[in-house]
């Protein structure tokens, strides 16, 4: 699973997420770090609350929470999300690589990116997709600000 603090920075870097069920979310900041919430038809959905996407909770009647808005969470998406997400990124790159290795320490994520072939390296494979994904997001970022 995605780390927090990984996830926090992928967020920060410009990643979007229209929640759906089953998707992974944690709520920072407010002693419910180690938690993590699913999105489901029974618990937890997202509805619109003032114009504004809200995750709202039931059957919780022991949280004092009853919805947050969605810009206050971090999703955690999943290795299969984060694949995702890196392949449509990679889309129209002149060689789009991209590889997931099994290492004696981990996992090495392998992509082409702007004509250069970069290397990520995690304990766990959403962790090395996500510091791939990261990286093409801090620098569509450096993009962005140079035509500012």
């Amino acid at each position: 699973m995605l780390s927090l603090s990984l996830a926090k920075k992928l967020k920060t870097a410009g990643l979007n997420w229209t929640p759906a069920k089953n998707d992974l979310f944690a709520i920072p900041d407010r002693g419910l770090d180690d938690t993590v919430f699913v999105i489901s038809d029974m618990t937890i959905l997202v509805r619109e609350m003032s114009g504004h996407l809200a995750v709202q909770f039931h059957g919780a009647a022991e949280w004092a929470l009853d919805h947050i808005l969605v810009t206050e969470v971090v999703w955690l998406p999943t290795e299969g999300q984060l694949r995702e997400l890196l392949e449509q990124r990679l889309i129209g790159e002149p060689e789009p690589i991209l590889s997931l290795i099994s290492t004696t320490d981990g996992y090495r994520c392998q992509i082409q990116f702007h004509g250069n072939t970069l290397t990520f390296e995690a304990f766990g494979a959403s962790e090395a997709y996500g510091l791939a994904l990261l990286h093409i997001l801090e620098e569509a970022g450096k993009e962005n600000l140079a035509h500012v």
